[in-house]
């Protein structure tokens, strides 16, 4: 069963304002540093595409349960967990979240995904698309999977209906 992942608005907004300043950027330097700083203009122009290119790829776009499996899929490799790794899913409390940081990873370009942090819960890997709708998943060696779908009740439903 697939289940979507939306962005949230505030994650919409933040895409925007990111790629639109990336895009703002690249133009001015090639308008007001047209003879001079070649060698800046293609590193920062490589740094800017690079981020969008990686941060747009390792996204979170849906999540599949199988049979046997959880699969967090991506634009590049799916993150596959087998439920026999899983100890637990269940919804979490977004307060839970609060005051979480990032320790490695994207905070709110294109989502929320990689390390996080915070003193409640601990250390955890978020494949996250908004700050609500939040699911925990705990595996066996109790690391903490955090995953937004849309339609959290039913996800949870789902994963020990499969």
């Amino acid at each position: 069963m697939t289940h979507k992942a939306s962005l949230s608005g505030f994650v919409k907004v933040t895409t925007i304002i990111i790629n639109t300043m990336f895009v703002l950027t690249f133009i001015g330097f090639f308008t007001f540093l047209k003879d001079s700083g070649k060698e800046f203009q293609i590193v920062t122009g490589t740094i800017f595409f690079l981020v969008f290119v990686i941060t747009y790829s390792l996204r979170p776009i849906h999540y599949t349960i199988t049979e046997n499996q959880l699969i967090i899929h991506r634009l590049y490799k799916d993150v596959v967990i087998e439920k026999t790794d899983i100890k637990s899913v269940s919804i979490l409390d977004e307060k839970k979240l609060e005051w979480s940081i990032r320790t490695f990873g994207v905070g709110g370009y294109y989502g929320f995904f990689g390390k996080f942090a915070n003193t409640q819960m601990g250390n955890m890997t978020w494949y996250a698309t908004r700050k609500d709708n939040t699911v925990l998943i705990l595996t066996e060696e109790n690391e903490k999977i955090i995953i937004t779908p849309n339609e959290p009740e039913a996800f949870v439903v789902d994963y020990y209906k499969l």
